[in-house]
């Protein structure tokens, strides 16, 4: 989907927090996600293209069939992005038997804009990265099904289509929208050296304000 060195290169940018300056840059755009959305599991990052994931409100107890084909159908290296109904914070939409077939099909993390569960198991099994708003152990069957895959779907202020660069860590999720993600790259790449720059001359300075002066970061 992406180039190695376009990956290698997300990876190697100091935090999303620079990703995110550089779509407010050169997007006009928030391109972050809310801040409840964070890495359950451990504290690596992920870098992948977004396969995405649309649930919606049903009593039928059926499984979450779009997310399991396109998890076993879909090029390595993905990053499973669920969305839908704000309800989906109150169930598990993620869970052991998802996190196993992800695994075994290569893909890199998972985000989602609701719960998850069987956070012991993955931690111990797999140390696999998961992004969610919520932990719960309920299921979703009987309360959401999926209705679609590879449709866009939006977390936030977020608008995240299939395809798109999905990036993770500590600080949060960034979507990078993928006819954007070489610019986007070199303007975090500028964002990361004029702060090493800066941290440097405020540390030899021994001024805030001189370091803000002359870059112009903060």
């Amino acid at each position: 989907m992406y180039s190695k060195q376009i990956i290698d290169g997300y990876r190697e940018i100091f935090s999303t927090a620079s990703i995110a300056d550089a779509c407010d840059l050169l997007l006009g755009k928030t391109m972050y996600l809310p801040f409840d959305i964070k890495n359950r599991i451990n504290d690596k990052k992920i870098v992948g293209y977004a396969i995405t994931i649309v649930e919606e409100a049903t009593l039928e107890k059926m499984p979450p069939q779009h997310a399991l084909d396109a998890i076993d159908e879909s090029e390595e290296g993905g990053i499973v992005v669920i969305s839908g109904d704000k309800a989906l914070e109150t169930v598990a939409v993620w869970g052991g038997l998802m996190t196993a077939g992800a695994v075994a099909n290569k893909h890199e993390g998972a985000v989602l804009n609701g719960g998850m569960r069987d956070i012991a198991e993955i931690r111990r099994d797999y140390d696999f990265p998961v992004f969610s708003k919520t932990i719960s152990p309920g299921t979703t069957l009987g309360r959401f099904k999926t209705v679609a895959a590879n449709k866009p779907v939006q977390i936030g202020e977020a608008l995240i289509r299939p395809g798109d660069l999905i990036i993770g860590d500590v600080d949060g999720v960034v979507c990078v929208p993928s006819e954007h993600v070489e610019a986007i790259l070199r303007e975090s790449q500028s964002i990361d050296s004029r702060e090493l720059e800066q941290a440097k001359l405020i540390i030899e300075s021994g001024s805030l304000r001189d370091g803000l002066a002359k870059y112009g970061r903060i």
